[in-house]
């Protein structure tokens, strides 16, 4: 019925991969959102605010509660920025430092055990074509 539906295929798809992310950052208590912002944050300490919500491609008040929630588990801290005082910028704590190896390695894990099931070259060509139609939807 749906087989030529890009939006019932794509959020299918998202609810399916939603349950893979939420397994692997359930031992750190935290949701995919916050596993892929934490992520983030640790790859680019510092960053503005909206400079992550515009990697994550998500909206700044989405951002806003995903790094409220990783601040209240001790992951984050917000710090003003010198030039714009409505600024800020996060930063990853110690404890967020401590599990990032651990982090990585559980997304890296998932990411695997996709491509041994679709496939390497399937699981690249698939990732390439959203990015391009995300993109060119802009």
């Amino acid at each position: 019925m749906f087989e030529h539906c890009l939006y019932f295929n794509t959020t299918a798809l998202a609810r399916r991969l939603e349950r893979e992310w939420a397994e692997a950052f359930e031992r750190f208590e935290l949701t995919p959102p916050q596993g892929f912002m934490l992520r983030a944050v640790l790859e680019r300490p510092g960053s503005p605010q909206r400079e992550l919500a515009d990697l994550l491609s998500i909206a700044r008040p989405t951002a806003t509660r995903v790094l409220d929630g990783l601040e209240s588990r001790g992951y984050v801290e917000r710090q003003r920025t010198e030039g714009d005082g409505r600024e800020v910028a996060i930063v990853p704590t110690a404890q967020a430092i401590a599990i990032r190896e651990a982090l990585n390695a559980a997304s890296a894990t998932v990411a695997s055990r996709l491509k041994r099931t679709l496939g390497g070259e399937a699981f690249v060509d698939t990732v390439s074509r959203l990015r391009t139609a995300r993109a060119t939807l802009g």
